[in-house]
């Protein structure tokens, strides 16, 4: 019905090549266009102006030789005020970005490794963004934005890196768990060494207490008894602390203590040795 009225109808976000036998004349833009037929007068063809996307999946190699597959997005759309050319210059948009998105991802990711292609994806993107705007510019098309979306390698390639990561995580963690036994071990250490110094403290001076006690024993009695001697004292001493052992352990119902043959006469050999101890601390 538009052609028997000699009108056409552009859509919204969308231009008309309007062309006057066979050659081009102007765009139309959206809205209601007076198109005389008979005059030699067409629509050529309909360019939408809204914005595009092409993703493409490009195979390469990297430094290290590792295969990777390279996933790009590429977002564009066509100049209004170019019209003409991105109408008549490209037979095929996407091809033609293919091709170039394919040259640059080949050319930039070779020189890079695995690990640094990984690192430095927004370079290569840029990279790929440059070489598509200088060329497409050319053709009526402006590029919105390239982005790699994803750089993927083999599947034995990515268990190797996995099984990597996992030894050296676990390199880490049993270097921390042989710190901490270390921590552990020391801390124990300094525990023994503080518990056996304290108990010799306290060993030391439970027999400077002993020796006291008997210094003080020996004193007094030799004031109240007249005529008696140290060493009368001492013996007197160390035999009533014998027997008063003997009747300790004789009133313990479970008693594992075992007796050999003995009498109290050797209480004075123990009298002699207590006493030249004492004798050798005094002069020292």
């Amino acid at each position: 019905m538009g052609n028997l009225l000699c009108c056409v109808q552009v859509e919204q976000s969308t231009v008309a090549v309007k062309e006057g036998f066979g050659r081009f004349e102007q765009v139309l833009q959206p809205g209601c266009h007076c198109m005389p037929w008979f005059l030699g007068k067409q629509v050529a063809g309909h360019l939408s102006l809204r914005l595009q996307q092409l993703d493409l999946r490009c195979e390469t190699k990297t430094k290290d030789n590792v295969f990777v597959n390279v996933v790009a997005s590429i977002q564009y759309r066509a100049l209004a005020e170019k019209a003409n050319d991105a109408f008549y210059k490209l037979s095929n948009t996407k091809t033609q970005l293919q091709a170039y998105v394919f040259d640059v991802i080949r050319a930039s990711v070779p020189k890079l490794n695995l690990d640094d292609a990984f690192e430095q994806k927004n370079d290569i993107a840029k990279a790929v963004e440059e070489e598509l705007e200088k060329a497409m510019s050319a053709y009526g098309y402006e590029i919105v934005q390239t982005l790699i979306v994803d750089i993927d390698p083999d599947e034995h390639v990515k268990r190797a890196m996995n099984e990597i990561n996992a030894a050296a995580r676990l390199r880490v963690a049993a270097n921390e768990k042989a710190e901490a036994e270390k921590i552990l071990l020391i801390k124990r250490a300094e525990g023994e060494a503080e518990s056996k110094y304290l108990s010799g403290m306290g060993i030391a001076r439970q027999r400077q207490a002993i020796v006291d006690g008997l210094r003080d024993s020996v004193l007094g009695f030799s004031v109240n008894v007249p005529g008696t001697t140290a060493k009368d004292v001492m013996d007197m001493v160390l035999v009533t602390q014998y027997f008063d052992t003997l009747k300790e352990i004789g009133a313990a119902s479970k008693s594992s203590s075992v007796f050999i043959p003995h009498g109290p006469g050797a209480v004075r050999e123990v009298a002699s040795q207590i006493r030249d101890g004492l004798l050798q601390a005094s002069h020292h």
